[in-house]
């Protein structure tokens, strides 16, 4: 079981006093999911994004794009293989600027890919 899982199952597991009819609203469940875990991630991952536009270079913008920040990673979706390598070149100094600028993120890593 994950945590996940287990933070689902805390959160119907209501008292009695709390839930007469013994059910729980589907509403209370998804705005509860939505204050203690998604809008954190998102404020993180906006975070980062405004970091990172501010840092890429302006020949950069328009062919990288930021598809998600998990376990540690930044993945970034790159138009082009010769934009790829350019990048991976500039990964350690934009891995070093975001970690200190977005601390928050905890990003150990930037994974570029080509798509």
């Amino acid at each position: 079981m994950t945590n996940e899982d287990e933070y689902l199952r805390s959160i119907s597991k209501r008292p009695t006093w709390q839930r007469p009819d013994r059910t729980v609203k589907l509403a209370d469940v998804a705005k509860a999911v939505l204050e203690e875990r998604i809008s954190p991630q998102q404020s993180r991952f906006h975070e980062v994004s405004l970091i990172w536009n501010q840092l890429l270079p302006a020949e950069f913008q328009e062919h990288c794009e930021i598809t998600d920040i998990s376990g540690g990673q930044l993945k970034i979706l790159v138009d082009s293989p010769a934009y790829t390598h350019e990048l991976r070149l500039c990964t350690p100094q934009l891995l070093e600027a975001l970690q200190s600028q977005c601390p928050r993120a905890r990003i150990k890593t930037i994974k570029v890919t080509v798509g």
